[in-house]
């Protein structure tokens, strides 16, 4: 009798998957919604002051995001299980539908209060664009053929990390906030029409009635609800050793256990835990997504910051100020992915990506205030091919480890890792900040929602001490990163290389290399 382990290990026939002859078609159909999901939150986060001036409810801006971040985490896991249980292709536009009537709500909102509803519910209708978008690629792309896409998916992702705030700022400026939303809707019907069209899926084949996990979902909901919660307002509402910190940490955990013991027992858990058991890949790649994930939202938003504060960078170009990250990830990804392909050898790529994130962090930290540009471009430059090879990396690597009936849930988990990891590693780098510069931001006018005119109406004294203060947060936020990012290479160490699935008909890929080869 073999080990659960151990059939993980081998490559399953019934696993493998015939490729569409169309399939770059097929995937730019589905990557064009996982660009307006990105693009969303990029395009509001810049026209918010815009909407501030027009509605008000200046107290309440925080959650137009807060709201949209907890719904998008929240529903995430009930779309990949809804996309597992029934048709893939049904769930994944039947979310993009939702989007796209939650963003003409958004649109017309009358007020602040009705904005931060009609975001909770666009939240939900991006939780399954995300999580629909990256199961359809695992279900139509075999790990070992997915390398030749992966530019694709890292490209799209560069695109709307860049894009976002420059389309933000150009639709706020000329249309109106309204229309970062209404422009949702052409984009949207578009991807609509192309899915419907070009997108083919195998039938999800299940015996016997189908039943949901109502109780999981609450229970997984709250888990997610108390951690988010906590990330917002740790360091800035509430101290960390606040009674309402300490609070919703005990409440997520102890709603996490009881969700642990929902889904032992139920027929269809709503995160089947045969998914961290099967195969110790799938957690060992939670972890690298999850720091991955810090890495990414910190250096994403502080980086432009200190380049505008210290470096005297133009606000008006923020997403361009990232640009040597952007483009090191995307080469980075696109050497990892046809390497991959073409050898079937992929564990060295999180591990060379997990160090490229140590080394940039740690050099990140290192800047002061008389830091040049080109400097903190190549220490960025080194962030970017960090991610490059880790993230789409991890990605492939969790699903090759789960069987094909739980990659809904399976894609649904790690995009979870990765947003939570973001918003706690956002806490985290906003509270090391906010410390370190305290004392000479108390000098600066106004409310702070506009840190980069913050220096604007100081003294020459006054702007030279907040100056150092901001290259200070900076040194403590990136080598907090550096440590954090420790983690990632002691689980890229424990990846074990078992053979990625090939493409039905396929030639049976290469197996690696593991007695005469050390572990790396």
């Amino acid at each position: 009798m073999t080990s659960p382990s151990s059939q993980a290990d081998a490559v399953r026939p019934a696993d493998a998957i015939e490729v569409p002859k169309n399939i770059r078609w097929v995937l730019l159909g589905i990557l064009l919604a996982l660009l307006l999901s990105m693009l969303d939150g990029l395009i509001v986060g810049t026209a918010m002051p815009t909407v501030v001036a027009d509605l008000g409810g200046l107290n309440h801006m925080s959650w137009v995001v807060t709201g949209y971040t907890l719904a998008t985490a929240c529903s995430t896991p009930v779309w990949g299980k809804l996309g597992d249980l029934f048709n893939r292709k049904t769930v994944f536009l039947a979310s993009i539908v939702l989007f796209l009537v939650a963003s003409v709500l958004c649109g017309m909102a009358p007020s602040m209060n009705a904005l931060i509803i009609f975001r909770v519910i666009q939240g939900l209708g991006a939780g399954g664009m995300g999580a629909g978008a990256f199961a359809l690629i695992g279900a139509l792309l075999p790990p070992r053929e997915r390398g030749r896409y992966q530019g694709m998916v890292a490209g799209v992702m560069a695109i709307g990390q860049l894009g976002g705030p420059l389309v933000g700022g150009f639709v706020t400026g000329h249309l109106g906030w309204r229309w970062a939303f209404y422009i949702n809707v052409p984009i949207g019907l578009i991807c609509i029409a192309w899915c419907w069209i070009v997108l083919r899926v195998p039938a999800v084949q299940r015996q016997g009635k189908v039943t949901m996990d109502w109780w999981g979902i609450t229970f997984l909901t709250g888990v997610i609800s108390a951690l988010i919660m906590a990330a917002t307002w740790a360091g800035s509402t509430y101290a960390w050793n606040s009674r309402q910190i300490i609070g919703l940490a005990v409440i997520a955990v102890a709603l996490l256990a009881a969700f642990i013991a929902t889904e032992r027992r139920v027929k269809e858990p709503l995160m089947p835990l045969r998914i961290y058991s099967g195969h110790p890949n799938f957690p060992l790649s939670a972890i690298l997504l999850t720091v991955t994930g810090i890495a990414l939202f910190g250096a994403t938003l502080y980086l432009p910051l200190y380049q505008q504060l210290v470096q005297g960078a133009s606000a008006s170009h923020s997403g361009l100020l990232l640009l040597p990250m952007m483009i090191a990830t995307l080469i980075a990804s696109n050497i990892a992915g046809k390497v991959m392909t073409a050898t079937g050898r992929y564990k060295i790529f999180p591990v060379i990506g997990a160090i490229c994130l140590v080394m940039g962090m740690g050099l990140l930290s290192t800047m002061g205030a008389d830091t040049s540009r080109v400097l903190t471009s190549v220490y960025m430059a080194i962030v970017g091919a960090g991610t490059g090879f880790t993230l789409q990396m991890a990605n492939t690597i969790a699903q090759n480890a789960v069987e094909l009936r739980d990659i809904g849930s399976a894609s649904a988990a790690t995009n979870l890792f990765r947003n939570l990891g973001g918003s706690l590693g956002i806490a985290v780098f906003a509270s090391l900040f906010t410390g370190a510069v305290a004392g000479s931001a108390s000098q600066t006018p106004g409310d702070g929602s506009n840190p980069g005119h913050a220096t604007e109406h100081l003294s020459a004294a006054a702007r030279q001490m907040y100056i150092h203060d901001v290259a200070h947060a900076t040194h403590l936020i990136f080598l907090t990163g550096a440590c954090i990012a420790l983690a990632a290479l002691i689980a890229a160490l424990f990846i074990k290389e078992v053979p990625l699935r090939g493409k039905l008909g396929g030639a049976a890929p290469a197996k690696p290399r593991t007695k005469s080869v050390p572990a790396i």
